[in-house]
């Protein structure tokens, strides 16, 4: 962990405080990341705030995560020195946001608003995140000047993990989505959206980013489920690359054009496939779900009358779509002092200290 040690001595008694390596992190994104936020949308269906969710979270919590235990969001702002920034939505009667940041992760959300509206009836869109953001920022100015606001905010960190939903919402059953656009079409639609919120962001202050890729989530259980063999689905995991290849070559161009922007990309679908390949990493059930009823634990999600495994840490999934805090832990490693292998052009730690 990079973390500037601060000692102040007073007389002869010297006191070592360890300083974050950035003031705040401002989460954007979906499940992956969300830490609450869907506990507070009362009509959306994409919750887990309930058992068995957070069965190895600290006093067995449901949370609100889509996970046992902690996810990559809790594993990073552990490695930058930061606490676990709370869901937006928690801040309820106009409670002042931490200076340390904040979370907008929302289960269900995604690039474009209709995504939501089709996985989860109800979650925060980038759009509306990035509309949330727009008020804190507002505060920020408020409490510390807009060029304190600005000093804060160029050396904080902003973690966008978003796409999934959009996917899956193109591959749902009757989806209209699918209907008025080609997969190329599409994800042409995906990338110039986030584009454009990527720049509103860049607008408001945003200068260090962290932005991954859609993962390899033909996958996931709840896709492979549907296959007799078990097998991935291989025209979701197509579309995947597609997009992400093209979301490669945009922040490659908006590194050109917007003066003092740095990122760091994660291949989060690279990441997933080695996991699933190198036995090394101790996932030696890759298929199957932990939590859940029925073909590989995926026809019923994780609720509280599912089963759920004894041994998490030998499982990649939890529930049908989410990685275990096992694999999680190993994706903020990655994110946070990787190699080129999955992060590029630097990884978080070499981009905070830039």
């Amino acid at each position: 962990m990079a973390l500037m040690l601060v000692c102040v001595f007073v007389f002869t008694i010297s006191v070592c405080k360890a300083q974050p390596a950035a003031p705040a992190i401002y989460v954007f994104g979906d499940s992956f990341m969300d830490v609450g936020n869907n506990n507070y949308l009362l009509l959306s269906v994409v919750k887990a705030n309930f058992p068995h969710n957070g069965i190895d979270f600290p006093n067995s919590k449901p949370t609100g995560r889509f996970s046992n235990g902690k996810n990559i969001a809790d594993f990073l702002v552990k490695e930058i020195g930061l606490p676990t920034p709370p869901p937006y939505l928690s801040l309820v009667g106009g409670a002042t946001p931490p200076i340390t940041g904040v979370s907008f992760a929302s289960g269900g959300g995604g690039i474009l608003n209709e995504s939501g509206r089709i996985i989860a009836v109800q979650a925060l869109s980038l759009g509306q995140q990035v509309d949330y953001f727009t008020m804190v920022r507002d505060r920020l100015v408020r409490q510390l000047g807009p060029s304190g606001a600005q000093a804060h905010l160029s050396k904080s960190l902003f973690p966008i993990v978003i796409g999934t939903n959009d996917l899956l919402a193109y591959f749902t059953v009757g989806s209209l989505v699918a209907k008025l656009y080609t997969p190329q079409q599409y994800v042409d639609l995906m990338l110039s959206t986030f584009k454009g919120l990527f720049k509103t962001l860049y607008g408001l202050g945003a200068r260090k980013f962290v932005v991954t890729g859609v993962p390899a989530v033909g996958c996931c259980p709840i896709q492979r489920r549907t296959n007799r063999t078990g097998e991935c689905n291989v025209e979701l995991n197509n579309m995947a690359i597609k997009y992400n290849d093209g979301l490669m070559m945009m922040l490659q161009g908006l590194k050109s054009e917007l003066p003092g922007m740095n990122y760091a990309y994660f291949d989060y679908y690279g990441a997933w496939v080695s996991l699933f390949q190198n036995e090394t990493y101790g996932f030696t059930e890759i298929k199957e779900a932990c939590c859940g009823l029925g073909n590989l634990n995926a026809d019923v999600p994780c609720i509280p009358i599912a089963r759920f495994c004894p041994n998490r840490k030998n499982h990649f999934f939890w529930d049908r779509v989410h990685p275990t805090e096992a694999a999680a832990s190993f994706f903020s490693d990655m994110l946070y002092s990787g190699s080129q292998q999955f992060m590029a052009p630097m990884n978080v730690e070499q981009l905070l200290a830039g």
